[in-house]
């Protein structure tokens, strides 16, 4: 892939010396840096009890599998409190998330829940790059799976995340 550190100089409200420092997490990606195939693997997050129940109050889900601990463990089927999927889809994707300053979300495909995953697991996500096409004049789609696991490569997520990337130049818009 191309550039890590997109250098922004001109930046509005942040002096010349500090916009010429390449800003943290930032990539200036465009269709053409994309290529198929190339994976990368995030760092692991271990997903706590406080974390899960804010999570569950701030989307208001407050299923007994995720959210009643007696109901879990006596009446549940795993028995133990799940962490909530849309929890696991959110932190998963997070995980590999780039901030690329070319591309844009265009939607997701194939989200599966594969297993349960509980409170006090451990998750890590792998990110493939799995095509590209040609979309408009002006930008190209690229197909990106995500694979979250647990544990020690339990497969419990996955996903296709449809992007939008700009064409470098005009030229480069034609060949794609």
């Amino acid at each position: 892939m191309a550039e890590i550190g997109v250098h922004a100089r001109g930046v509005p409200g942040v002096p010349e010396a500090h916009a010429q420092i390449p800003v943290w997490n930032s990539e200036n990606w465009f269709f053409e840096d994309f290529e198929v195939g190339d994976r990368i693997r995030s760092i692991r997050r271990t997903i706590s009890e406080g974390e899960s129940m804010l999570f569950n109050s701030l989307v208001m889900d407050h299923h007994p599998y995720v959210s009643d601990q007696e109901f879990a463990a006596q009446e549940g089927v795993f028995g133990k409190r799940l962490v909530a999927g849309a929890m696991v889809f959110s932190y998963g994707l997070g995980l590999a998330a780039t901030n690329c300053l070319n591309s844009f979300s265009y939607g997701y495909d194939r989200l599966r829940f594969i297993k349960p995953v509980f409170i006090g697991d451990t998750i890590y996500t792998i990110r493939e790059n799995l095509a590209k096409e040609r979309k408009d004049d002006r930008m190209g789609k690229v197909r990106v799976s995500y694979s979250v696991y647990k544990g020690k490569g339990e497969l419990v997520l996955y996903c296709e995340h449809l992007m939008t990337a700009l064409y470098r130049t005009a030229k480069e818009a034609q060949d794609a």
